[in-house]
Parts: C-alpha cells; structure tokens; sequence
C-alpha cells in the first residue's frame, strides 16, 4: 500500500472549523433543558450528521485517512437522514409536533445503514482500495478478498446522486411547510416577519440550494473530488446556524399557536375579534407591569409568551395584542427592555463589579453572550464594559 503525506491548506482548515462547530452545535442542542425541546433535538442530530460527513471529507482530503483506514466510508449510513433531520427541524418548529407517519421518513435510511455494514465489515485492504478510488485514482489497487458480499441494494454507485435526490425532496417539503406557516400568519414570505419566521426561512432557502449546488459540484468533479467544495458550503450552513442562535433565544423560543385571521388592512384590524376592552387592557397591563418588577420572570431564560400569558391569566394572543397596541413592542422587545435594565443595574452596582459579561449576560436570562451585547448596544448605544467603565467612572468622580 502506497501512503501519501498529510496534506493542509486553507480549505482543510475550513472543513475542520465546520467538524468542530457543528459538534458544539449538536450538543449545545442535545443537553441540559435544550434537549427537551424536540425542534432542538432534531437540529442537534441534523448538525452531528453534517459533523459526521464533512469530518470524513477532511480526513480523506488531507489524506489522514491513510492512518485510519478503518474509518473510510464511515459517515455514509447517515447520508439519508439529513433530509428527513432537516424537515423534522422546521415541521417541528412550525407545528410543535412531528410529521405524521414520521417513522416512514426514516426507513431509507434505516435499509442504507444494514447495508453499510456490508463495507464496514471488510478488510484493510478492501477499505484502502474504496479510499484511492474516490480520491486517489492515480495509485494502483492491492489485492484482497472481501468479507462479505458488498452492497446488496446495488445502489451504492449511485448514493451521491440519490443523497441530492434526498436532500432536495426534503427541502421541497421543509419549503412547502414553511410558506403554509407564513399563509397562517398573513405575513408576506420575502417581506417582515416574526423574527423566529424569517429565521428559519433562511436556513430553508439556504438548505434549499445545496442540493443543486451539491450536484453540479458532482458533475465537474471524478468521484468525491470536489467533496471538499461541498464540505466547505456545509461549513457555511453550521456556521449560519451558530449565527441565528447567537442572535438570541427567538430563534428557539415556542412561538405561540397561530389564530385564523381575516385579511389585514391594518395594524389594528388584526385583533378585531378578539379585542380587549379598555378596563381589561389596563388590569392586564397593570398585572404584567407587576409580575415583571416583582417576580422578575424575564430573567428565566426559557421565558416564552405563552407562559408569561398563564401568569397573566390570560391568552398569548391577547398579550400580544396588549403588547403591540399599549406598549408598541412585541414579546421580545419587552424581555430585552426588562433583561438590559436589569443588566444596567448590575454593571454599575459596586458588589457585583467583579462580576464578568458572560455571567451578568446569564444572569439576566441570556443564553449567548452575544446576544446580550447585540440587545444592550441596541437599547444604550454602548457595550456592556463601555456602559460599566462609564459608571465606574462617574463613581470615582
């Protein structure tokens, strides 16, 4: 067996930040709290799954594979659950629940992976010459017997197509579901929307193009040589992802169940059916100024319109309503405002001077530090340490 240097350029390094944050992303969604939640589960497999396959493509790139033969093809058994991985994301984030029959998505996958133990189950030599083949045409095969007999769908020569064929189907329908989802709250696809809306949106539109990116890739490359190309546009799908978290807790937060609505000519027409009187509007008004000074719910990081409605004894579209029409902010303005102010107070306090960012950003109910710098830049017009060093400044005055 010939073996080949380590190879290292640029877009190796790529393809190993991408490895390293999409396993960050899979577990951050996987434990503690967040992996109760089934839309964080199904985006936190979905990122191990990218993980999974584009750590191959970097050790095969880089010819690392060369040191850890028994590695080659291991990522192959997830190739069919990333489409279904994806749509569960955004059916669950739209609809609370999975698709119906959900099981049968899987089943593909299920049959590709009994069938990948027909090449996992198999010689050094039988995994050096599936490697050269793929990536190193040029060096010549060594003999071998195989194990077992290999592949007995007889598709495998044809998986990169069906994997594209996959991942498009699935984003169709991700689409599909999403455009319904944006009928529902009479909001325009490609205009403003609910931030948690738009969001997913652009991880749809985003996943939407790797099929068709992934497949002229294929066809202007022998085998998996431009898998690195792919590899690289999947980095930018992790790294995407980790933007819209770190932008805050909306992206995740449960958005409250969509109620029929006539068309809008106004603002205001929007809550026609469901109007608050005035006396209701401010004993609501009166009662969440409470709960909020009082029992500082804001700093929950798991707060959601919903349950800060069941406190109110009242219904999320109706706070909603109240927040939108009295106030002129929406839920989470609101938990910014309360969130920031809070923040404020523990900058500028002489006990808590010691305290750094990150851990006021958690104390007040933020998950992402930069979130909480994006929100407080936002409402002051300054950084958190630029907001300490000018209290601290005043005080020594």
């Amino acid at each position: 067996m010939k073996i080949l240097p380590v190879y290292l350029d640029l877009f190796a390094l790529i393809i190993l930040l991408g490895v390293a944050q999409g396993l960050f992303l899979g577990i951050f969604f996987l434990t503690g709290s967040r992996g109760q939640n089934l839309t964080n589960r199904c985006i936190g497999w979905f990122m191990l799954g990218l993980s999974a396959i584009i750590a191959e493509i970097f050790l095969c790139y880089t010819n690392y594979m060369f040191q850890v033969l028994w590695l080659v093809d291991f990522s192959e058994p997830v190739n069919f659950t990333l489409g279904p991985l994806f749509y569960f994301f955004v059916f669950a984030r739209l609809q609370k629940r999975l698709p119906a029959y959900w099981q049968w998505h899987l089943l593909p996958a299920l049959i590709w992976l009994m069938n990948s133990f027909t090449w996992i189950y198999q010689s050094v030599a039988f995994k050096y010459n599936s490697y050269i083949s793929a990536y190193h045409p040029e060096l010549d095969f060594v003999p071998n017997v195989n194990y077992i007999e290999e592949d007995f769908t007889h598709l495998r020569g044809i998986v990169s197509e069906l994997t594209m064929v996959s991942c498009l189907v699935y984003a169709v329908l991700a689409f599909i579901a999403l455009r319904n989802a944006f009928r529902q709250h009479n909001d325009p696809f490609w205009g403003k929307a609910k931030p948690g809306l738009q969001q997913v949106r652009n991880l749809v539109l985003l996943n939407l193009t790797f099929p068709i990116f992934g497949s002229a890739v294929k066809t202007q490359f022998y085998e998996d040589l431009g898998d690195y190309i792919l590899a690289c546009y999947i980095t930018l799908t992790i790294y995407t992802t980790s933007f819209l978290v770190m932008r805050g807790s909306d992206f995740f937060a449960e958005e409250p169940d969509a109620e029929p609505e006539t068309d809008l000519p106004s603002p205001r027409k929007k809550y026609e059916k469901s109007s608050l009187s005035g006396e209701v509007e401010e004993a609501v008004l009166q009662k969440l100024t409470q709960v909020m000074e009082d029992e500082k719910p804001y700093l929950e990081s798991d707060l959601s319109l919903p349950k800060l409605a069941q406190r109110l004894n009242t219904s999320p579209h109706h706070l909603s309503q109240l927040l939108n029409d009295r106030l002129e902010q929406n839920f989470f303005d609101l938990l910014a405002t309360y969130r920031i102010r809070e923040a404020q107070q523990l900058l500028q306090n002489p006990t808590t001077v010691n305290l750094k960012i990150d851990e006021i950003a958690e104390r007040v109910g933020y998950n992402s530090s930069s979130a909480f710098h994006t929100a407080f830049k936002r409402l002051t017009s300054q950084t958190p340490a630029q907001f300490r060093a000018t209290a601290t400044s005043s005080r020594s005055a």
